[in-house]
């Protein structure tokens, strides 16, 4: 796997319908043995003119870590990186302290934990499964922060499946609103459950845009049906809407146009 750098992204203007589904069959896709990676935008290896990022959302990656491995010692700089894991977990360590023994932050995530590294003026981290027997299934997501060069820091913080069930609960966003954790970003992402009769919807306000990843199960957003790994951008609308999930996790990030 080749190295990639932040500053390699360049931004694309992404036009067109105010509603624009991605399939899941559609992202890039790379298999490395130990590592077996989706990519929702361009990432890598994975190139594709019309998908490098929308707003300031630049990478969406769904992995797989196969038991006993992971990511080596590596480094980043101004941006703000996102890890939601979803089976297994994924043990980090930096350059901050955070994952030595002894440290306030135990590095280790599991499901319903979501990870926040701001890497600023830059940071050398690694990630890693230790698990002999289970895969780590994770998100790993990037969003382009709004100020650079900025003191790196990290956070860590569980939120209970309950708090996702049938509505849509803020992980992130820029002010640490209603317990979510801050980033250096226009931006907020949440994350909700959806079964049956549940459903829930999110206003946009003016100058705001969406991007509707949908992780597993089957549900509905704004009339358009989506299965797992589907994705919906949406532009020019009033508010996302979700209904008819069936075993559906999925992330929403409201984001400036």
């Amino acid at each position: 796997m080749q190295p990639f750098q932040e500053q390699d992204f360049y931004s694309s203007g992404i036009g067109g319908n105010m509603l624009e589904l991605i399939k899941s069959c559609d992202r890039g896709y790379a298999d490395h043995g130990w590592l077996k990676s989706f990519h929702s935008f361009s990432f890598a290896n994975y190139l594709n003119p019309q998908r490098m990022g929308f707003g300031a959302l630049r990478v969406i990656n769904e992995d797989r870590i196969a038991p006993g491995t992971g990511f080596g010692v590596h480094g980043h700089r101004d941006m703000e990186i996102i890890s939601y894991v979803l089976e297994g977990e994924l043990a980090h360590r930096d350059s901050m302290g955070n994952g030595e023994p002894g440290s306030a932050e135990s590095g280790v995530i599991r499901p319903g934990d979501v990870q926040r590294m701001s890497a600023g003026t830059g940071v050398m981290h690694s990630e890693y499964n230790h698990a002999q027997d289970q895969t780590t299934h994770f998100l790993q997501i990037w969003i382009q922060p709004n100020r650079m060069g900025v003191k790196p820091r990290y956070a860590q913080q569980h939120f209970e499946a309950s708090t996702k069930r049938g509505r849509l609960a803020l992980l992130v966003s820029p002010d640490g609103a209603d317990g979510s954790i801050d980033i250096h970003a226009n931006a907020r992402l949440y994350a909700g459950l959806f079964d049956g009769d549940e459903q829930a919807s999110l206003p946009l306000q003016a100058g705001r845009q969406a991007y509707v990843h949908l992780i597993r199960g089957e549900a509905t957003v704004n009339g358009q049906a989506l299965k797992g790994g589907d994705a919906l951008q949406l532009t020019d609308e009033a508010t996302v809407q979700i209904s008819q999930g069936q075993g559906a996790e999925l992330l929403v990030f409201d984001l400036e146009a």
